[in-house]
């Protein structure tokens, strides 16, 4: 796996958020003292797959880097993307291009199938400050 701190500056989120689940989150990871799921992150592109409840959770508390699962999106053919919405068609050239616009699509339009995800490991929050 290519678990990495990433600059939280350099990424590019394809999705909004709910700020509800983001207070949740961030509570999650304050009572914990440790991110515990790294965010899954285009290696090419640096988009946000998967995780951007997390990341804003960090970006709430001030942090600079977050740990991410580096990815060959476009061209690993195991990891699949699939739309939540009937009138939203997603692919994953979609995801990409509308990261990279500044643009997002609404809160859950993306369903992503990422194989070998990582589920538990504990870096500490005074790493990523």
């Amino acid at each position: 796996m290519n678990i990495q701190l990433i600059n939280i500056q350099t990424l590019h989120t394809h999705e909004s958020i709910d700020m509800a689940n983001v207070q949740k989150v961030k509570h999650q990871i304050v009572k914990a003292q440790c991110f515990k799921e790294p965010i899954i992150v285009d290696r090419e592109h640096l988009v946000v797959l998967d995780g951007h409840h997390r990341l804003k959770s960090c970006q709430l508390l001030g942090l600079s880097k977050v740990p991410c699962l580096l990815v060959d999106y476009l061209h690993d053919k195991t990891i699949r993307v699939e739309s939540r919405r009937d009138n939203i068609p997603i692919t994953k050239r979609a995801v990409i291009t509308m990261a990279l616009s500044g643009n997002v699509f609404p809160h859950k339009t993306t369903r992503h199938f990422i194989p070998h995800r990582v589920k538990q490991m504990r870096i500490p929050l005074l790493t990523l400050v």
